[in-house]
């Protein structure tokens, strides 16, 4: 047998693996940060329940300044939406669908570019006088094999952000009082 084929017959043989493996692999995913914040969730969760103040501390404004952001719907709300194009961080939309005052907010995140979307929760616990802020995403990547790879590195590539986002929500807040 050549050397040619014997390339071939292994470079085949490693991709129906890899594939074979994507489709083991988990296509769900969960990505999760605390911080503790020394203010009354009152004051935190003013920051997290209205989408225009993201801007303030979250770490994607900061790395694309030109980042354009519409907002629609109540303030702070259920149902305030915002939608963003920006051709450094990629566009999406999200949208607020639950609000326990002070103590919860779930949202919908959707990255048209990737057909992807996914579930995110802040949820505030306060003790004396201290706020535990927990930050979430998770959803499915649906059963493509390659997707199964994608949702296995999820927390690689955002759990970043939401730690770098949160002690900016930290510093914001505690300086606010």
């Amino acid at each position: 047998m050549s050397l040619a084929k014997k390339v071939l017959i292994s470079i085949v043989a490693v991709l129906v693996i890899f594939i074979g493996v994507g489709f083991v692999l988990p296509s769900d995913f969960k990505v999760e940060r605390s911080v503790k914040i020394n203010a009354p969730a009152t004051a935190v969760f003013v920051m997290v329940s209205d989408l225009r103040e993201w801007r303030k501390w979250g770490v994607w404004f900061k790395r694309d300044p030109q980042m354009i952001v519409t907002y629609s719907g109540p303030e702070g709300q259920v149902g305030m939406k915002s939608v963003w194009l920006s051709e450094e961080e990629g566009s999406g939309e999200m949208e607020v669908l639950e609000i326990v005052a002070g103590q919860k907010l779930v949202y919908s995140l959707y990255f048209p570019e990737f057909e992807m979307g996914s579930t995110g929760e802040f949820i505030l616990l306060e003790s004396n006088g201290q706020t535990t802020v927990t930050w979430k995403d998770y959803g499915d990547m649906g059963s493509n094999p390659m997707m199964g790879y994608m949702a296995l590195m999820m927390d690689g590539f955002i759990g970043p952000d939401f730690e770098a986002g949160l002690e900016n929500l930290k510093t914001l807040v505690e300086n606010q009082i």
